[in-house]
């Protein structure tokens, strides 16, 4: 009677064991390692409009005026009321674009003189250029 009752307990374990080996429920999977994050775009540098008038006052002031409205065969106003340049760039557009500057002879050149590079001062940090770009958005 033993035996029988083991050799039925044996079984009834066989059968509990191989009933999960057929079932329809999917097979457990690995937990997928979490995605690297997407490096976020460099973010542009925050100007600071106050110290950017105190380099506009310094070296923009001879060709843009001392208003920013421009100076008449020199340099074009930068206010955003009168300038579709101005209200169509970024930041770093603009900042860019006064890195750069602008010769003569380019076509989107309308007063014939050019801009030098950084205002005609090398020693300008490209911080100093977010701070004047930051004033420039200030002339109303």
């Amino acid at each position: 009677m033993f035996k029988r009752h083991t050799l039925i307990a044996f079984f009834l374990v066989l059968m509990l064991a191989l009933a999960g080996c057929g079932s329809n429920d999917p097979e457990p999977t690995a937990t997928p390692a979490p995605a690297k994050p997407i490096a976020a775009p460099a973010a542009s540098i925050v100007g600071d409009a106050t110290a950017g008038e105190q380099v506009f006052m310094s070296v923009c002031i001879a060709c843009h005026g001392l208003d920013g409205k421009g100076v008449t065969g020199l340099g074009k106003s930068l206010h955003a009321s009168d300038s579709e340049f101005v209200r169509s760039k970024t930041d770093d557009e603009m900042v860019a674009f006064i890195l750069k500057g602008r010769t003569p002879d380019d076509p989107l050149n309308t007063t014939g003189v050019g801009m030098p590079a950084k205002g005609g001062n090398p020693a300008i940090t490209e911080q100093q250029l977010y701070d004047v770009v930051a004033y420039l958005r200030t002339l109303k």
